[in-house]
């Protein structure tokens, strides 16, 4: 009991930091939504800015202490407004409702993705070090996990798009042809869609839990408890899964937990080279155009999401590893 109350207050803490950071740094830019919206509708009149930002709210031109607690009113009732410049009089919350999808399929299966592949080849490796594969896979996509993420997609697009003709540019889907819905040849375009940057994600990040993991499994496999599973005439493979893989696995879980809770933020450059509408391109189009609702929308869902997925990390490896829950 005592480890669940740490890590609710420190999830409750850290909440409280991050909501009201999320207030204040967009803040902290250059100018506000209503002289956006002046110098985007040069021609609208005094009364017509006065209307406008009534209907956004009405604080932005009250002092900061007042749009503080009205940010947190709005926060506690899920009320996050409507979109100032991106796409005006939309509601925030219809606008990432259309882009999260987009976003957890893509970037999040193939997160899953990369830290399985990563985590099964780094553990291969460290227990057949030397071996061929130990020499070749991890040095390879450690080399890849080098390159910007935005070279990686356009050398893909060249080769597979342009090159061979044989997958697409980018965006999610044929615009022109597909009528989106539960259909087969829809699914089958949206898959084909996102082969080529859920390609560049996996191979930029795959190296890092390649390392990682080898590491940990050549440094757990000097313990003395695989060493008795050794004298036991445990078989390998048993030895490989239930003793140096699973306690080596454990410190990957904080990093794997934060990955998925950046999910929601999308990859921003790839989303970005493949027209891929997702979050992380609703972001990139909201700090540009200095769209605060969505923005801090955005913000609060990443800081949401990063920390239930820490507190889930945390759970599980005191699942696995009971002297976590004794630790004080």
């Amino acid at each position: 009991m005592p480890f669940v109350i740490r890590r609710l207050g420190f999830f409750a803490v850290t909440l409280w930091a991050a909501v009201s950071l999320n207030f204040i740094i967009p803040r902290l830019m250059p100018g506000n939504p209503v002289q956006a919206l002046e110098a985007e509708h040069p021609h609208l009149g005094p009364q017509a800015i006065h209307a406008l930002t009534i209907l956004l709210g009405g604080t932005y031109q009250q002092g900061l202490v007042v749009q503080y607690f009205e940010y947190w009113k709005n926060v506690l009732t899920f009320n996050f407004g409507i979109s100032i410049t991106t796409s005006f009089g939309t509601s925030v919350s219809t606008m990432v409702a259309h882009a999260l999808p987009w976003t957890l399929g893509l970037v999040g299966v193939t997160t899953v993705l990369s830290f399985l592949i990563g985590t099964l080849i780094g553990l291969v490796s460290a227990w057949r070090r030397g071996s061929w594969l130990d020499n070749a896979l991890p040095p390879i996509f450690v080399i890849t996990s080098a390159f910007p993420y935005f070279w990686v997609g356009l050398i893909l697009i060249y080769l597979f798009a342009i090159r061979l003709g044989v997958l697409p540019q980018g965006s999610a889907y044929n615009f022109l042809t597909d009528s989106p819905g539960l259909n087969f040849p829809y699914i089958l375009d949206v898959i084909r869609h996102a082969i080529l940057p859920g390609l560049t994600i996996l191979l930029t990040s795959i190296g890092g839990w390649i390392l990682t993991m080898r590491n940990n499994v050549i440094t757990v496999m000097a313990d003395d408890y695989v060493k008795t599973a050794r004298a036991k005439g445990l078989k390998p493979w048993r030895i490989m899964w239930a003793y140096a893989g699973r306690n080596a696995i454990l410190p990957n879980l904080t990093g794997f937990a934060m990955s998925l809770g950046f999910v929601v933020s999308g990859a921003i450059v790839v989303e970005y080279v493949f027209n891929y509408p997702g979050l992380g391109t609703l972001l990139l189009t909201a700090v540009n155009g200095l769209d605060y609702p969505l923005m801090q929308a955005l913000f609060l869902l990443i800081t949401v999401a990063v920390l239930l997925s820490v507190l889930a990390a945390d759970a599980v490896t005191a699942l696995l590893d009971p002297r976590t829950r004794n630790a004080s």
